[in-house]
C-alpha cells in the first residue's frame, strides 16, 4: 500500500500531521528533560547522606527508563492530537497499555532488585558488595517473576483475549505440581522464612534438640552446620524450623545457677555465714552480678545453698573462666569456715543367711551384727 494513500485513508491533513509531528517531539524533549532533572535531584539526594534508601532506589529505578519507551510515548501522544477513524482508535489505545505497562514493569522488576538487595544488606548487617544468599535471590526472582506474570495476563486482557480459562488451567496445574513436590516446598518456604524472619544467619551457633553447630549455609532445601567435632552437619530447613532453636551468638548475658553441697551436722551458724562469703567473692568479679544465695534444702545426707548470678558478657571463655574461679573460692572459703563437705556416713549391716528351719538365737544375732560392723572401715 501506499504511503500516501494509507495517510489520505485515515483522513490525516498535512497542517495536522505536522502539528503532531511537532507535538512528539516537543512532548520527548520535555519528558527526556524531565527525566533528567529528577534523576540529577536524586543523584544529589543519595550523595549527600547514605541514609536515604528511598531516593537511592528511586535513583536507580529511574536509570532503567527506556529510551525507546520515551520515544513511543512522544509518538502516541502526537497521534492523540489526531483524529484517527474507530479502528485506528483503538489500535493507539493498545498501544498506550503496552507503551506504559512495559515501562512500568521494567520500573517495578529494577525497584524490587535493588530495594530487596538493600533491605537484605541493612538487615543483614552485609557490606555494601556482599552477596546476598540463595533464598535472598530466591525472593527477588519470584517478585519480579510475578510482575512479568500480570503484565502478560493484563496485557492480554487488553487485548481481548479471554484468559480465564487459562488462569484456572494454571491454578489446576499449580495445584497438582505443589502435591508432587510437597516436600521440596515445605522446605522451600521455609527456606524463605529463615531468609525474611532471620532466626538464624551464617555464622551463628545455633542449637536444637538433636544437634547443634555454626551455621555455614542456609541453602533452598537443607541448612549445613560445622558441629564443634569438625563434621558438617546437614539439617532440612522444614525440620529444623519446627524444633526450638536456640542462637548462642544473639546472647546477651549468662544467667548461671550454682549449687554447693555441705556435711547436714553443720551448725547453722556456720551455715549462715556461707551465703554472705559467696556474696563477697562472686562480686570482686568484672562483668559479674550476684543475684542470690540462699540455702536451699537440708536433707539427712547433706545441706545445699543455691547461688544465682549473671555474667554480663556472652563470651564463652569468660563464662568458663569466672566459673572455675568461683567453684575455687568456694572450696577456699569452705575450708576457712571449717565447714565439712563430705556427705554422712553409711552403715551397712550384713547378716548371714540361716539354715531352713533352724532357729536363730538373739546371742548370734548380735555377733553378727558386731563382727560386721567391725569389718567396716571407720567413716571420717
Amino acid at each position: 500500500m501506499d504511503i500516501r494513500a494509507f495517510v489520505t485513508s485515515l483522513d490525516i491533513t498535512v497542517p495536522n500531521a505536522l502539528f503532531a509531528l511537532s507535538l512528539a517531539v516537543a512532548s520527548f524533549v520535555v519528558i527526556h528533560g524531565t527525566l533528567a532533572l529528577f534523576r540529577r535531584r536524586l543523584d544529589q539526594l543519595a550523595g549527600e547522606s547514605a541514609h536515604r534508601p528511598v531516593a537511592d532506589v528511586l535513583r536507580r529505578t529511574l536509570a532503567r527508563t527506556s529510551n525507546l519507551v520515551v520515544l513511543a510515548t512522544s509518538l502516541l501522544i502526537g497521534l492523540s492530537a489526531l483524529d484517527l477513524p474507530p479502528p485506528w482508535n483503538g489500535r493507539v489505545s493498545h498501544l498506550w497499555f503496552l507503551t506504559l505497562g512495559l515501562q512500568l514493569a521494567i520500573y517495578l522488576h529494577s525497584a524490587i532488585k535493588v530495594g530487596a538487595r538493600r533491605y537484605f544488606q541493612t538487615h543483614g548487617h552485609a557490606a555494601a558488595d556482599a552477596q546476598v544468599t540463595v533464598a535472598h535471590t530466591l525472593i527477588i526472582w519470584v517478585l519480579q517473576t510475578s510482575v512479568w506474570v500480570i503484565f502478560a495476563l493484563a496485557l492480554l486482557a487488553n487485548l481481548g483475549i479471554n484468559i480465564s480459562t487459562f488462569v484456572a488451567s494454571l491454578g489446576i496445574g499449580g495445584i497438582a505440581i505443589a502435591l508432587a513436590v510437597q516436600n521440596v516446598l515445605g522446605d522451600l518456604f521455609a527456606s524463605l522464612s529463615i531468609a525474611i524472619d532471620k532466626p538464624f544467619e551464617v555464622g551463628d551457633f545455633i542449637s536444637t534438640s538433636d544437634t547443634s553447630g555454626t551455621v555455614e549455609k542456609v541453602g533452598l532445601k537443607t541448612t549445613r552446620l560445622r558441629a564443634q567435632s569438625g563434621e558438617q552437619i546437614i539439617v532440612s530447613n522444614a525440620e529444623l524450623l519446627k524444633d526450638t532453636v536456640s542462637n548462642f551468638k544473639r546472647m546477651v548475658t549468662r544467667r548461671i545457677v550454682y549449687n554447693v553441697r555441705a556435711h547436714p551436722d553443720t551448725p547453722p551458724a556456720l551455715a549462715a555465714k556461707v551465703p554472705t562469703a559467696v556474696a563477697e567473692f562472686v562480686a570482686r568479679h568484672d562483668k559479674v552480678r550476684f543475684d542470690r544465695a540462699h540455702l536451699s534444702k537440708y536433707t539427712q545426707d547433706y545441706i545445699e545453698w543455691e547461688i544465682v548470678y549473671t555474667i554480663l558478657d556472652a563470651d564463652y571463655e569468660l563464662f568458663m573462666d569466672t566459673q572455675q574461679a568461683i567453684i575455687l573460692a568456694s572450696m577456699q572459703m569452705f575450708a576457712e569456715l571449717g565447714i565439712s563437705t563430705a556427705p554422712r556416713a553409711q552403715q551397712l549391716l550384713l547378716q548371714e543367711a540361716l539354715e531352713p528351719g533352724a532357729p536363730e538365737l538373739p546371742q548370734d544375732r548380735g555377733a553378727r551384727q558386731r563382727a560386721a560392723l567391725r569389718s567396716l572401715p571407720k567413716a571420717t
